[in-house]
């Protein structure tokens, strides 16, 4: 049996886009993560070590977000997803979600959003 943690509304601001304007400019992106990991033995212990500490996968998230330019919000949900994984081997999945609410399309648009998830 596996439980879920979920970590709402990490945001920074990047130069992710395609545009070459986007590449100059940052714009603010929010991530939405959900890990799947087992927290029972955290919920008796009541103990940090037992579980996953979400301050530093916040840290890591807006590490990526604020870090290297990237084209596609695809690539910025794989990358963070993957490195969850990578740091946090309790972790054994993670559904990352990229908001991208300033996205440069011709319409009025609140939100676009990409959602990639990564497993073991």
């Amino acid at each position: 049996m596996s439980e879920k943690i979920s970590i709402i509304g990490i945001t920074g601001r990047g130069k992710h886009g395609v545009l070459s304007s986007e590449k100059v400019n940052e714009q603010e992106f929010v991530v939405d993560i959900t890990l799947k990991t087992k927290l029972l033995k955290a919920a008796k212990s009541d103990a940090l070590e037992e579980t996953i500490d979400y301050a530093e996968i916040a840290k890591l998230t807006h590490q990526i977000i604020t870090g290297p330019s990237v084209n596609l919000i695809e690539k910025l949900a794989k990358e963070i997803g993957d490195l969850i994984l990578e740091n946090f081997p309790k972790v054994e999945s993670a559904e990352v979600t990229v908001h991208k609410p300033q996205a440069p399309i011709p319409i009025p648009c609140k939100d676009v959003s990409a959602t990639i998830k990564s497993e073991r």
